[in-house]
């Protein structure tokens, strides 16, 4: 039997196996098969767990930090001026 593989009647089941640290490796196959991504969301749907490649916006995590401290798009327009004003 292949390291990743078991055989059903219908097709090849993948297999991976989770780790005493949660870590999975997934098969190649799996990969290959969906659009590259660093980062996957994780959901769970009727005692499954469900990967969906993301790309993560950089500026998005940014932005929600920034409102999340209360700054607004005019606070960070000031500081950057007054950062540039130093030179």
């Amino acid at each position: 039997m292949f390291p990743y593989f078991a055989f059903s009647i219908w097709k090849p089941i993948m297999l991976a196996k989770l780790t005493a640290k949660n870590q999975l490796t997934l098969p190649k196959a799996a990969v290959a098969a969906v659009e590259t991504a660093e980062y996957f969301d994780v959901t769970t749907e009727d005692g499954r767990i469900v990967l969906t490649p993301v790309r993560v916006n950089r500026a998005d995590g940014v932005r929600a930090k920034l409102a999340k401290l209360g700054l607004s798009d005019a606070d960070v327009k000031d500081a950057v001026a007054w950062a540039r004003s130093r030179d």
